[in-house]
């Protein structure tokens, strides 16, 4: 069974203003870019799609993952795992802590040697047991990615991870991680406002707008 995340029949009300109606499909190891203005319901979709949406909002649709209705489930069973704009770190846990703590359970040491594997794979060779305050904007942004694929997600949301990174920084992550995605074999639905992020991800772009009206190309 291929991967895959679907939106189906969405209708989305922040109180009785439709911010958006939407249908889509994202296959395995491609990206679907949300693009809009503060407001035009970005980050309300993610929300939804992970199950966190305030009361406020009035939803109709349903989320589908790998042809299965998750739509109901609590937000720990239903494998959707989010890059946000901060790494989000643990700042008392070591790198190698920060990981593990995402992680499914299992044999400790087997654990250990994925992560020290991972971290090679992302040049973070020998940073093991250092601890967040201690690594640069680009490491922590290398760890948050291994986190994430390492709790074995299986779907990703990006919500704007890239825009805190300086302009080259930003090039070589964003890189790395729409790699990851296609490795993996992940759908995934970033939401962003700079176009060089939906040109790099080379995939459906969907521009939202503040009346309710979208746009895709």
């Amino acid at each position: 069974m291929s991967a895959s995340l679907c939106i189906k029949n969405l209708q989305l009300f922040r109180d009785s203003e439709q911010l958006l109606s939407l249908n889509e499909k994202v296959n395995g190891g491609e990206i679907l870019t949300i693009m809009g203005p503060s407001g035009s319901g970005k980050s309300s979709l993610l929300n939804w799609l992970t199950g966190t949406l305030a009361s406020r909002f009035n939803v109709q649709g349903e989320v589908w993952l790998n042809d299965k209705n998750v739509s109901h489930l609590p937000t720990h069973l239903r494998h959707i795992g989010v890059l946000y704009q901060d790494a989000l770190l643990f700042s008392h846990l070591t790198v190698a802590g920060n990981i593990a703590f995402a992680m499914p359970q299992g044999n400790k040491q087997q654990r250990l040697d994925k992560i020290e594997h991972a971290l090679e794979q992302v040049g973070l060779v020998g940073l093991t047991h250092r601890h967040p305050d201690h690594l640069s904007g680009g490491q922590q942004a290398r760890v948050a990615l291994l986190r994430l694929l390492l709790s074995e997600p299986k779907a990703i949301l990006l919500d704007e991870p890239f825009s805190k990174l300086d302009t080259q920084l930003r090039v070589d992550i964003r890189k790395l991680v729409f790699e990851q995605i296609r490795h993996h074999q992940l759908p995934a639905i970033m939401v962003t406002h700079d176009h060089s992020d939906a040109q790099a991800a080379n995939g459906k772009v969907i521009t939202l707008s503040t009346s309710g009206d979208l746009y895709a190309r």
